[in-house]
């Protein structure tokens, strides 16, 4: 079938917060590719994403909804059964599809790679769909059972320790170029093609090549810093304004070195001619805080350096220069479908129907409540089991009512923020006059008024429910069947 619309390639830089780019003010040149970019491209300054971490903002990238309505989150890892993906559409419009990502998170078991005909993930699943489907029932069904969720969050949380052991070489093995090379290997091979790629070097822990590390982190030695944010969130670990000071080196290494990669594969699309008439989409899932808040990471909080991303757009249809329109990461949807001429497709395959007023190729955001922006966290099941693990090593008890063991929800404009917390007061914010969010305020102020009132018309049609249950972190590999325990062997999730 031939397509009637432009390839596409869809960058996500992850963990890459958005002051750390050069296009967006930051005074050392990290991302001189991204530069050039910024000059071809439409940068938009108020972009939100949809939660702090990486399963649920891809899944609202890859199917157009909210967290409250695709429903994958630490509690529940999956996208559910039947839920079609943008990549299911563009597969359906005719375009060869590849997803290439070295994230723990988008992977067949978690549903997210459903309609990518080619892939290579952390896991090293076999390529295509070959077995999306008994990976993710069999995902599905171990984070369902009581009995064997623990499983589950080991699994996770095994996975995390294999990227840390990984990620230590001296940056030798990232997967950053591989992937790279894939994907131009895979545009060459195509000539209708949608690729996405996941850059996981900005991730903790740091381990740049040394080239970036010299240029960023003179004399930093990555072993000595503090890698492990649940040491330092747990009280378990102090870490001084200077060992900040050399982390953020180390990060901007990381940056440095992924704008050099892709670099690599920009300069490939125009030496192919193909560069100019391909869309190209590069964002971040989300950010990284170093102290800011008393935090180390991206959990337990969605405060603007985590939420407020990067985002470029290039279309040859689209103005070039600075937008500070307010937009959200599941609009992205919406304008890779339009930019490929995928729209009717995404019925066809049952996804969520192409919302013109969402794409970001449309002259103005008509939809409801547009002018905010809705941020929904789950209770961070994973990194709070890491947490307590950190925190009784320590001889730390950590309080059940803190902002650890909460969910979290937010409305947000420009000039305002309310973000509504389970387990602590409430926050407010002037963005306008406080862009740190450092100064909680009173409700009554006529902007919060009108941010809590988007807000409450959120949670009314798209936020799920918050009840007293908690997801089951404890439990062993005992406790697992011997098919659920025999397939997880063969992915090599477990000896």
């Amino acid at each position: 079938m031939d397509t009637d619309g432009r390839n596409v390639l869809f960058v996500v830089m992850d963990t890459v917060r958005k002051d750390h780019l050069t296009p967006y003010g930051y005074d050392r040149e990290t991302t001189p590719t991204l530069s050039a970019f910024a000059e071809e491209a439409l940068v938009h300054e108020e972009a939100v994403a949809q939660a702090p971490w990486t399963l649920p903002v891809h899944a609202s990238m890859f199917t157009g909804l909210y967290p409250g309505e695709h429903g994958a989150s630490q509690e529940s890892p999956y996208l559910a059964d039947g839920t079609a993906t943008l990549a299911e559409a563009m597969s359906a419009a005719g375009y060869a599809t590849a997803c290439y990502s070295s994230n723990a998170w988008i992977t067949p078991y978690t549903r997210l790679t459903s309609g990518f005909d080619q892939q290579d993930n952390f896991f090293k699943a076999l390529p295509g769909d070959t077995f999306s489907g008994a990976l993710a029932n069999l995902w599905q069904r171990v984070n369902d059972s009581d009995r064997l969720r623990g499983i589950a969050d080991r699994l996770v949380e095994l996975g995390n320790e294999v990227h840390e052991y990984l990620a230590s070489g001296e940056g030798e093995d990232s997967k950053t170029p591989q992937i790279i090379d894939d994907t131009i290997d895979f545009i060459d091979d195509n000539e209708e093609w949608f690729a996405f790629i996941n850059l996981m070097d900005a991730h903790l822990p740091y381990y740049p090549p040394e080239q970036y590390r010299e240029e960023f982190a003179p004399g930093v030695d990555p072993h000595s810093v503090c890698q492990n944010s649940k040491e330092y969130n747990a009280g378990a670990r102090e870490i001084t304004d200077a060992e900040f000071d050399d982390i953020r080196g180390l990060y901007d290494a990381e940056i440095r070195h992924i704008d050099s990669e892709l670099d690599r594969l920009f300069s490939h699309l125009k030496a192919t001619d193909q560069w100019e008439e391909t869309v190209v989409v590069v964002c971040a899932d989300h950010g990284e805080l170093h102290g800011e808040h008393g935090l180390y990471g991206h959990e337990f909080c969605i405060y603007d350096p985590l939420v407020n991303v990067p985002l470029m757009v290039k279309h040859p249809d689209l103005s070039t220069g600075r937008t500070d329109e307010q937009v959200e990461l599941l609009d992205l949807y919406d304008t890779v479908l339009e930019s490929a001429g995928a729209t009717a497709a995404a019925d066809r395959v049952g996804a969520r129907p192409f919302e013109a007023g969402r794409s970001l190729l449309s002259e103005e955001r008509d939809i409801t409540d547009g002018e905010f922006a809705f941020v929904d966290y789950h209770r961070p099941v994973v990194e709070l089991n890491q947490l307590e693990t950190k925190a009784a090593e320590a001889g730390i008890e950590l309080d059940e009512e803190s902002r650890f063991y909460s969910r979290m929800r937010a409305a947000r404009r420009p000039d305002g923020k309310y973000i509504r917390n389970e387990r602590i007061a409430d926050e407010a914010y002037r963005l306008d006059s406080d862009p740190d969010e450092r100064e909680s305020v009173d409700p009554e102020d006529p902007v919060i008024g009108e941010v809590l009132a988007a807000l409450e018309r959120f949670e009314a049609r798209a936020g799920s429910e918050w009840d007293d249950s908690t997801a089951d972190a404890d439990g062993s590999l005992e406790e697992m069947d011997e098919e659920a325990k025999q397939r997880l062997q063969d992915l090599g999730y477990v000896e």
